[in-house]
């Protein structure tokens, strides 16, 4: 079976690894695990480093939530009324006539 790793506990390795305190040997030994996984590791943390940095613009973020959610409400209410139309239709149906077209065929 295979080690599962958390997060926090990876990013606590790399740090360790960053720092250039020990060799990556000596790292391995000490947390217990496969040099291999821990290149691993370094590469998948310094591949995201840059978007760390990146400044994200909050407001567009906010106001393409608001656009979206002002779209799923306007699709919530014409479904509603879509849904208690048909209700309304099939109660008034089946108080008038059947539903396999009014003829006894027997």
């Amino acid at each position: 079976m295979r080690k599962q790793y958390t997060a926090a506990f990876k990013t606590r390795v790399v740090q360790e690894l960053f720092k250039e305190e020990k060799t990556l040997a000596q790292i391995a030994a000490a947390y217990e695990v496969h040099p291999t996984q821990l290149k691993q590791w370094r590469a998948v943390a310094l591949e995201g480093l840059p978007s760390l940095f990146e400044k994200q613009d909050t407001a567009e973020l906010k106001r393409v939530h608001e656009q979206q959610l002002t779209e799923l409400y306007a699709e919530i209410g014409k479904l509603s009324t879509q849904v208690a139309w048909l209700k309304k239709s099939y109660n008034s149906d089946e108080g008038g006539t059947s539903r396999s077209g009014g003829a006894n065929r027997g």
